[in-house]
């Protein structure tokens, strides 16, 4: 059975996943990337910076979960683009012409485009959607594989809102922004649905999964 996948989600200490003041210099706003210094440091996220080697161990062991069996991925207007890129007609996504998807994308937007087929197999579908529409519409592009919901904040909250999340792998950084876009606001008791695990890593990170507990 398809399932539907959170993979490498950062937060603060304080639960923000992305900081204030996002602009098309800083896609993570304030926060820089404080939030993700654990990830481009493993083998798996070194080549995001385009870099060559980085660490094994227990954050390279959590961070190449993010690829294996996704046929389709969901994210939020914020992570495609910086406020304002729907009155930019050729704007493609903050990747370049090879995005790191490889798969059919889908953005939740309350202006939609038509479609966007980029290099590597990643296809942009533009979508005004709630989150059971969305995820049936990707789904049904997966073939059978399973769904990432890629971000940001507000799409990860929306779909956990919604009871549509089977596993999720969260990553608590030790540090504290202050402001942004916090994940938890109206999701109380949410931990009552989940399994939940969680492995402290030398780097400084805690590792925490959440899976669905059977009815």
């Amino acid at each position: 059975m398809t399932r539907t996948r959170i993979h490498n989600f950062s937060l603060s200490l304080d639960g923000f996943a992305t900081g204030a003041d996002q602009a098309p210099e800083a896609p993570m706003g304030h926060a820089g990337q404080r939030l993700h210094e654990w990830l481009v440091a493993t083998r798996f996220g070194a080549p995001i910076l385009g870099r060559r080697g980085g660490t094994a161990g227990v954050d390279d062991a959590f961070a190449q979960q993010h690829e294996p069996d996704i046929g389709a991925e969901i994210m939020g207007a914020g992570k495609f683009g910086p406020p304002g890129w729907q009155d930019d007609a050729d704007w493609t996504g903050w990747w370049g012409p090879n995005p790191p998807f490889h798969t059919p994308a889908f953005v939740l937007t309350h202006r939609p485009r038509p479609s966007i087929e980029m290099e590597g197999g990643t296809t942009f579908h533009f979508l005004d959607a709630a989150p059971a529409e969305a995820l049936q519409a990707a789904r049904a592009a997966a073939g059978g594989r399973d769904v990432r919901i890629g971000g940001g904040p507000t799409v990860v909250r929306d779909f956990l809102a919604a009871g549509l999340v089977d596993h999720m792998h969260l990553v608590l950084v030790p540090i504290v922004l202050g402001r942004g876009v916090r994940v938890w606001d109206g999701l109380e008791a949410l931990e009552e649905h989940y399994r939940i695990e969680v492995v402290s890593a030398p780097s400084g990170v805690t590792h925490l999964t959440f899976d669905r507990k059977a009815p």
